[in-house]
């Protein structure tokens, strides 16, 4: 009977020593726990550690919320600029569409001088002089300055011998076509020398006269020529 009670009492000090382990391990063990929850102190039963672990692995593999990312898309209004052959020095620069248009231009013009360019949209030469034009008719209100496109105005453009861009004819008055030539950024000199030439002051007598009268009335009414010469 004292061995059995002696045995009892033995394995009583080995399930507490086992308890009493287990314990300080749980003690030492920190899981990540939400602030509101804590570690009771104590004995810790079973469930109550597997309920501390399932806490805590849910924590540690939580995924982490991400920043939702916000683009900003900036809207920018541009406004569109015009070409360069579309760019005027102001109201003495004019462009011309028509062989009409330059029949008017040269007749109102009176005893101006009127400088007309042949250019090309596609002509370098051309873009390159056209700033140092469009300056030189803000230096030089008195004269007209006529803007004609080489590739809407063919027929014109052929019709007045217009074979080099950029090319340019002087007119004045009475006098009609003063001079023509070709002439690149290189060359403006020569454009200036002619406008020095041809403002000099003069009192024109008779109605101002354009150059090729004839040929640019013809483009600009073929329908009224074939109706003459057929009636004839």
């Amino acid at each position: 009977m004292g061995d059995v009670i002696r045995l009892s009492c033995n394995s009583l000090t080995f399930c507490s020593s086992i308890v009493t382990a287990f314990s300080s391990s749980l003690n030492s063990f920190q899981p990540i726990l939400p602030p509101n929850q804590r570690l009771r102190k104590g004995v810790v039963s079973v469930s109550d550690a597997s309920s501390v672990m399932d806490s805590s692995s849910s924590v540690d593999f939580r995924p982490r919320k991400q920043l939702a990312s916000f683009k900003v898309h900036a809207t920018v209004t541009e406004t569109e600029q015009p070409k360069w052959w579309e760019r005027n020095a102001g109201p003495n620069m004019i462009d011309i569409h028509s062989t009409q248009e330059l029949l008017n231009a040269l007749s109102g013009a009176g005893d101006r001088l009127v400088i007309v360019e042949f250019y090309g949209t596609w002509c370098a030469s051309c873009r390159a002089l056209f700033p140092k034009l469009c300056r030189t008719a803000e230096e030089h209100p008195e004269i007209l300055f006529l803007k004609v496109n080489f590739d809407e105005n063919k027929p014109m453009c052929k019709s007045l011998n217009v074979k080099v861009l950029p090319y340019f004819h002087f007119y004045r008055g009475a006098d009609g076509q003063l001079e023509s030539f070709s002439c690149s950024l290189a060359k403006f000199q020569k454009i200036k020398d002619a406008i020095v030439l041809h403002s000099t002051a003069r009192c024109s007598i008779g109605p101002p006269r354009g150059v090729g009268d004839l040929n640019l009335e013809s483009l600009s009414a073929p329908k009224e020529k074939q109706t003459e010469s057929t009636a004839t």
